[in-house]
């Protein structure tokens, strides 16, 4: 079936993601244009400054009332190619552990009756976590595979254009690794933790497992910086590569510093710090069996229209449509997912370190080729590609 001549609908709200299928990737009404079409959309709720309503006008996408008439186009059958879920922004209770709760997984069972009903099932991409519980996010992942469709998730940050355009090289051996990111626990955590796990997940044998989390928020978090000379060491590096550093003493310049610490099955200790009022950006540093230095680099997002990095996820999920195969697995957002679950987790439980033998069944390999993007924009703000 032709890409250009069947089409994919939103699930909820309007991000810059859902402009570069409509405007185009550099969101002027000019191309490029990405090859998929937005059909329809399903949007559950409508606040003040809703784009979906005039985007629905200007571009004549019908918005309709349940997400089983968006999948079929009213008609019962189903009659997309690929579904978008993408459930953030909106009014949404938080819980205890400072999670908003967006309804991913309420939406993805909507989504996956009406495969069910049709006995048919087609590629689903979902924006950012797959659920703030892990026990839903590795229940989605199930249903996806009992139904037999392909499946991408996450962060824009892993197919970023990075600075330098590196990565760790395929099959490398690996013992220590740090990101650094800033902003909230949970939003931004996820997306470090993306960050860090892109380049940490192409070591020797593959991502195999998590075996512990823990998280430390302010002294503790510069104790777990100050004891630990492999930390100390990689997190330098890493805000060497920083765009946004600020000058002056960290204590002084950020007030919540918080991290995340990983322990992996197969031994390697990683870290995922939020460093807000330091940077405002994401670095990565590695320590590589053989190299005397880190490996580091930035991943750069374009801080104005258009976005360059959600265009470059919107490729990511176009391939995950036009081949039926997604280009990275689903399992490292499950991870993700999970190990953010459990580090707000250990939050609430006083910082204790929890073990997790739920994350140490996730094991996955990811291909030899490099999935962020090469090129970035011009003066004008606009894709080179």
């Amino acid at each position: 079936m032709d890409i250009d001549d069947e089409a994919h609908p939103k699930i909820r709200n309007a991000t810059s993601k859902w402009k570069c299928g409509l405007e185009g990737f550099n969101q002027d009404d000019r191309p490029p244009y990405p090859r998929s079409k937005i059909v329809s959309m399903f949007t559950e709720q409508v606040p003040k400054g809703d784009l979906s309503r005039p985007k629905s006008a200007a571009y004549k996408v019908p918005i309709f009332r349940t997400v089983e008439e968006a999948l079929t186009l009213g008609t019962g059958k189903l009659g997309v190619d690929g579904v978008l879920l993408i459930g953030e922004h909106g009014s949404y209770p938080m819980n205890d552990k400072q999670q908003t709760l967006y309804p991913r997984f309420e939406m993805f069972l909507k989504i996956t009756d009406v495969f069910r009903q049709n006995r048919r099932a087609v590629p689903v991409f979902n924006d950012k976590h797959l659920s703030w519980s892990f026990r839903q996010a590795r229940r989605m992942v199930e249903i996806s595979r009992e139904l037999r469709f392909p499946m991408l998730a996450g962060s824009s940050v892993p197919v970023a254009r990075r600075i330098p355009a590196v990565d760790t090289p395929h099959d490398a051996k690996m013992s220590h690794a740090v990101a650094i990111s800033y902003s909230g626990l949970d939003i931004y955590g996820f997306h470090v933790l993306e960050a860090l796990q892109c380049m940490i997940e192409r070591r020797r044998g593959g991502e195999s497992g998590v075996r512990s989390v823990q998280c430390f928020e302010g002294q503790a978090c510069w104790d777990f910086i100050e004891n630990n000379a492999w930390v100390r060491r990689l997190f330098d590096a890493a805000l060497r590569r920083s765009n946004t550093i600020k000058r002056g003493d960290p204590k002084r310049l950020v007030p919540s510093p918080a991290v995340f610490a990983l322990e992996h099955t197969d031994g390697l200790l990683s870290a995922a710090f939020l460093m807000s009022g330091l940077v405002e950006d994401f670095t990565v540093a590695l320590a590589i069996e053989g190299s005397a230095e880190p490996l580091t680099t930035l991943m750069d997002l374009q801080n104005g229209r258009p976005h360059h990095h959600f265009g470059c996820l919107v490729k990511k999920i176009e391939e995950l449509f036009e081949t039926g195969r997604a280009p990275y697995p689903v399992e490292r957002t499950l991870l993700t997912s999970g190990v953010l679950d459990f580090a707000l987790e250990s939050r609430v439980q006083e910082y204790k370190r929890l073990p997790t033998p739920e994350l140490e069944t996730i094991k996955y390999r990811v291909p030899a080729a490099s999935q962020f993007c090469m090129t970035g924009w011009g003066p004008d703000g606009k894709r080179l590609d």
